[in-house]
């Protein structure tokens, strides 16, 4: 980003985030998308605004969902002149959304534009076979009644009509990203307890941060939910360590339950950022900067461990800005799994590893864990995909704002073995 260009995180809404099967079970993508864009535009008095780009994602949707963000804009209160852009980067969309507006703000393409995006894992994408599609495909293309009655029946299996559900595997392993977090665990040596209490303690920051206020101008109340389904206020590390193993279900040395990791879950959250100038001749109030942003990605196929990937992008990122790990006033790193959480910090903290993966003199070292996360994150409130990403600029720009001044680090893992991290600063 050119550093003469600021860019100016100005605020986000979202919609409560829900266990899927719920409250949102009808909504689907676009709907989520237009109240939270909508309710964007509201907060922001940008009724009839032309901005520059409208950059949103879904990592599950429908082929219908093919231009997600226009169609989203295009209900949103926004002028139609605004363009949108549908993007996709597993559960990085959301941070990836902001980034890629950020950086055309930098660039001084735009001045103005908003990133987020929205997952439903109630109203997912089912497919026919290969088979069936491919039948389907010589009826449309035959030319009588006689052809296409024979492109019909030739050959026809009922087996051509079983549906084919997203898979939740990696494709090149076949493993779950929760099977590759358990290998991670034990890797790591990452204790089951550990993991609950990190999970517990996301809880219970979040039932905190609800009850000071913090969330009242970033959650919109939406289908009577007025704060996420997924937040459990009353759970002990009792409740979490009566639960059984997730994944790894037979080896008698399974971590990762239930408790201490994400649940599936729907939801949509939008962030708007801006010029220094625009948001100055709009009388928005700026609550941080994003200054900088690195992606990276990890031989998961030969190893490395699928969601180490924000280890290696933080350490670039920190090297490229002249930073510390310790630079920091807030760490906002996304809990896929609380065990993702811990073999991060982990390996910041490993010399060997530092030294023979991220090819660092030193460990980068450890955290003041008083500052991470500190007003929940995704095991308390949910992990709808592409909508994790706004949700935690939104809420680190206004743990800067509130504390006046200070810096942010951002960090999500994401299928595939990637890892997508951010600055905030003000």
């Amino acid at each position: 980003m050119n550093p003469s260009r600021r860019v100016a995180v100005l605020g986000g809404v979202r919609i409560p985030f829900c266990k899927n099967n719920s409250a949102y079970w009808d909504v689907g993508n676009v709907g989520m998308s237009i109240k939270t864009l909508g309710a964007l535009v509201e907060k922001f008095g940008l009724q009839g605004e032309v901005l520059g780009e409208v950059a949103m994602g879904a990592v599950l949707k429908h082929s219908s969902d093919w231009n997600l963000a226009r169609e989203a804009t295009l209900s949103s209160g926004l002028s139609p002149l605004t363009p949108g852009i549908t993007l996709q980067r597993a559960c990085g969309t959301g941070l990836d959304s902001c980034i890629t507006v950020a950086n055309k703000i930098a660039l001084g393409q735009i001045e103005a534009g908003i990133g987020g995006g929205s997952d439903t894992t109630s109203d997912v994408p089912i497919a026919v076979n290969k088979r069936l599609r491919r039948r389907l495909l010589n009826i449309n293309m035959a030319k009588s009644f006689g052809a296409r009655l024979g492109a019909a029946l030739k050959g026809f299996r009922p087996s051509e009509l079983v549906p084919e559900f997203p898979g939740v595997g990696e494709p090149r392993t076949g493993k779950s990203m929760g099977d590759h977090c358990e290998a991670m665990a034990k890797e790591w040596h990452i204790a089951r307890a550990d993991q609950d209490l990190l999970a517990f303690e996301s809880h219970q920051k979040a039932a905190a941060a609800y009850e000071r206020g913090f969330y009242k101008d970033l959650v919109v109340p939406f289908r009577g939910l007025e704060r996420d389904g997924i937040l459990r206020p009353d759970t002990t590390l009792e409740k979490l360590a009566t639960l059984k193993p997730a994944f790894d279900k037979r080896s008698g040395q399974g971590t990762l339950t239930a408790g201490n990791s994400t649940n599936l879950s729907d939801g949509a959250s939008a962030a708007l950022l801006a010029s220094e100038d625009w948001a100055r001749a709009h009388n928005l109030p700026v609550q941080a900067w994003l200054v900088d942003a690195q992606v990276a990605a990890v031989d998961f196929e030969r190893g490395e461990g699928l969601l180490m990937a924000p280890t290696v992008a933080v350490a670039e990122l920190l090297k490229r800005r002249g930073l510390t790990l310790q630079d920091f006033d807030f760490y906002e790193i996304h809990e896929a799994f609380a065990a993702q959480v811990l073999c991060t910090l982990a390996a910041w903290e490993s010399e060997d590893y530092c030294r023979d993966r991220l090819g660092l003199p030193a460990a980068l070292g450890s955290i003041d864990r008083s500052k991470l996360n500190v007003v929940g994150s995704s095991l308390a409130l949910g992990h709808p995909f592409a909508a994790t990403g706004a949700r935690i600029v939104a809420t680190a720009a206004k743990l800067l704002e509130e504390r006046g001044s200070g810096r942010a680090l951002i960090s999500i893992c994401t299928a595939g073995g990637m890892g997508v991290v951010a600055i905030l600063e003000r």
